[in-house]
């Protein structure tokens, strides 16, 4: 089992930027991969980002490349989401997710390609 819990979330206006972690617990050893997805209202989830724990291969997704980066913390087993320049179709709530299976390829960024997920966190861009 793994547990996610996210934070860093909240409001802020279109520009600003905030940070958002997700600290890793439980049978974290067997995570080969985590990726951040949102879901906003009314949508599916799409993803985001995503990182290989060990390779430190990542993926950001076009429409955020360049404004979001994914990075992480081993030692204090955690990813982050660092988003910047924030617009108010950003505006979602951010999930954390692992995946503790699979070898190494293309980075997963479908949601169908984790088993352990965060509880979320809500994003809220004004314009």
């Amino acid at each position: 089992q793994v547990h996610l819990v996210e934070s860093g979330g909240g409001s802020v206006q279109a520009g600003g930027s905030l940070r958002l972690s997700c600290a890793a617990s439980g049978s974290i050893d067997s995570t080969n991969c985590m990726g951040w997805f949102r879901q906003a209202p009314g949508k599916e989830r799409e993803g985001v980002a995503a990182i290989y724990i060990r390779a430190g291969t990542t993926y950001v997704a076009d429409s955020v490349k360049g404004r979001f980066t994914i990075s992480q913390d081993n030692a204090k087993k955690t990813a982050y989401l660092q988003m910047n320049s924030l617009k108010p179709e950003d505006t979602a709530i951010y999930y954390c997710a692992a995946r503790t299976y699979g070898g190494y390829g293309r980075v997963p960024i479908v949601p169908h390609e984790y088993n352990y997920w965060g509880q979320g966190t809500q994003v809220t861009v004004s314009s």
